[in-house]
């Protein structure tokens, strides 16, 4: 199942394979020659005060794999860490485990990949932190999807028809007047609530562990247009679809052609929502790529799948990339 351009949130659910293209390799080829890069890798601490991975018995770990074959106590504490204290804080979780079932650590052996979930309830449908990790064949970490809700925040249904069936991020229909409702309060499409403000200390955390097992790369796919100017203050950089983003940009400034689509023709597209990055991703949300264009010479850019946007992040190294221009 593929999500249409601009309709998935910060990434798209489970989608935990490895499919990073060749031109990642070449990226990664001018730091280190792929023979033996392994090896190289695993040896290398980047980040000041971090140390590597090891398990109870002494063993450095490299790798989900390594992980998810340890012992479960060490295997759900190192995952454990990953959660934003604060927001253990908010939940009274301990920070030393949880008995009552608002923790779920799924992290097969075997496998490389993990998903942590933490409710306010055990029994709730939301959850307040979702994040889903693959280890990619070139020994990178894919930051598959990550939300932090707010628990209580008035939830929108933007995530389900108006039959009351999951829509599979608008692949399978919108619900416009809960998308309204959403975008009247402030959220970004996909988003069911508010957020809590913690994606930062998590990516603090997140990049830490991401080093300590090695690895020099993360790995995301922002599937939204407000997710991928987000991931940009956050140091990543675009393996593909820079070019898009900096066309979109361009064609959203006085004058542009999508600039001149926002004709009011839809509650997405009223004039002044190419301001900011809300009001251009809803724009977005709402199909505006998705139009024929009158002049050819946009067609191979702003026509592109949004899938064909891949973003990484060196360890500590941040980019200083910026395609979003603040108007007044």
């Amino acid at each position: 199942m593929t999500c249409k351009r601009g309709t998935a949130n910060i990434n798209y659910r489970g989608r935990l394979v490895n499919r990073i293209s060749e031109s990642l390799c070449f990226v990664i080829s001018k730091y280190y020659s792929l023979s033996g890069f392994h090896d190289t890798i695993t040896s290398m601490i980047r980040l000041a005060g971090n140390t590597p991975l090891f398990s109870s018995k002494g063993d450095q770990l490299s790798a989900l794999t390594h992980l998810n074959a340890l012992d479960p106590p060490q295997k759900e504490a190192i995952y454990r860490g990953l959660i934003p204290p604060r927001l253990l804080n908010l939940l009274s979780i301990p920070s030393g485990g949880d008995t009552s079932g608002r923790i779920r650590i799924v992290a097969p052996e075997g496998l490389s990949l993990a998903r942590i979930e933490v409710r306010a309830n055990p029994l709730d449908r939301r959850t307040v932190f979702f994040l889903d990790i693959a280890e990619t064949h070139y020994n990178q970490m894919e930051l598959s999807f990550c939300i932090i809700n707010d628990p209580s925040a008035v939830r929108f249904d933007v995530d389900i028809d108006e039959k009351g069936d999951d829509n599979c991020f608008c692949t399978l229909g919108r619900n416009i007047p809960e998308e309204i409702r959403a975008m009247n309060a402030g959220l970004y499409p996909n988003q069911t609530s508010r957020g809590l403000r913690m994606f930062g200390e998590f990516f603090y955390t997140f990049e830490r562990f991401v080093d300590s097992l090695g690895m020099e790369i993360i790995t995301a796919e922002p599937l939204t247009y407000d997710n991928a100017v987000r991931y940009e203050r956050y140091g990543f950089d675009y393996l593909s679809g820079r070019r898009m983003m900096l066309e979109i940009d361009r064609e959203f400034r006085p004058g542009g052609i999508l600039f001149r689509k926002l004709d009011g023709s839809t509650p997405f597209r009223q004039p002044g929502m190419e301001r900011t990055v809300h009001g251009r991703s809803w724009a977005i949300h709402d199909g505006i790529l998705d139009e024929p264009w009158d002049e050819m010479s946009y067609n191979e850019i702003l026509d592109s799948p949004w899938e064909d946007v891949k973003i990484y992040r060196m360890v500590g190294r941040p980019a200083d990339v910026r395609t979003f221009t603040p108007q007044t």
